[in-house]
């Protein structure tokens, strides 16, 4: 679950079910990893608050300030039975550089993977999905290579880079950027209170209430980056851009979106 931030935290609160839901609703066992946040112990204990209050009842928060706390036994023999991994929002480049080739992001990952566990990150937890990640950048000029600012992520899902905030911050120009620069990639944008889910089969679900945007570079027949300035404006031509709302799906084997079923 990659999630664009600033999700519903008091009213419906419909993402964060959703995640505790596909957890294992009141069996769940879910990790909150608040690492990226300079106030990690407030917002540690407010996500497990709002979990406990969905009817969770085994909730750990990994405190985890420095890499070698990754190795504290309990958090690994914690994940033996974990079902929920839940990444907060900050700081991306300092969540990286705490889980990053450690054998506790490992577990984490594979998990994941192999659908032992639901993952989700928020903002900062979202941007570090990717193989390639956004670390920081502007909004508001055309594309150019100093609007975007790459990093490597934590690989969740290689081969998207993430952007979080989105319509809310003006970041197109930003991941048109970021996939002008890797054309192997796919962009994709999501807006705050909105949620990317991967389901089985490459398959993304949208959730929430702003739009989730996919920047397909799959048939790009040209992009002047290489000679382009840094500050002077990109040309990418022939990307192909969907835009998703509730309910949409993209099916990222065969590269095409399907609208929601109508009630």
């Amino acid at each position: 679950m990659i999630i664009g931030g600033a999700e519903d935290k008091v009213h419906g609160r419909e993402i964060l079910q959703t995640f505790v839901h596909r957890a294992g609703a009141s069996n769940a066992h879910l990790a909150i990893i608040p690492s990226a946040s300079r106030e990690p112990v407030v917002q540690g204990e407010r996500y497990k608050k709002i979990f406990e209050e969905m009817g969770a009842t085994s909730i750990e928060v990994f405190d985890i300030r420095e890499r070698h706390h990754c190795e504290d036994p309990k958090w690994h023999a914690f994940l033996e039975t974990c079902t929920g991994v839940f990444m907060t929002g900050g700081d991306q480049l300092r969540l990286y550089s705490l889980l990053a080739d450690t054998l506790l992001m490992e577990k984490i990952r594979t998990g994941a993977r192999q659908g032992r566990m639901a993952l989700a990150g928020t903002s900062a937890g979202a941007a570090v999905m990717g193989h390639q990640m956004i670390a920081g950048g502007g909004s508001g000029e055309s594309p150019n290579r100093s609007l975007v600012d790459m990093a490597t992520g934590l690989d969740i899902v290689p081969e998207l880079v993430v952007d979080q905030h989105f319509h809310n911050r003006n970041r197109m120009a930003r991941l048109v950027s970021a996939v002008a620069a890797h054309p192997d990639k796919i962009g994709i944008g999501i807006d705050e209170d909105t949620c990317a889910l991967f389901e089985a089969q490459g398959l993304l679900r949208v959730v929430g209430k702003g739009c989730v945007t996919i920047v397909d570079t799959h048939e790009m027949s040209y992009t002047n980056l290489v000679n382009a300035g840094a500050t002077d404006p990109l040309s990418v031509f022939n990307l192909r851009v969907h835009i998703l709302s509730y309910g949409d799906q993209y099916n990222f084997h065969s590269r095409r979106p399907s609208s929601a079923p109508s009630v």
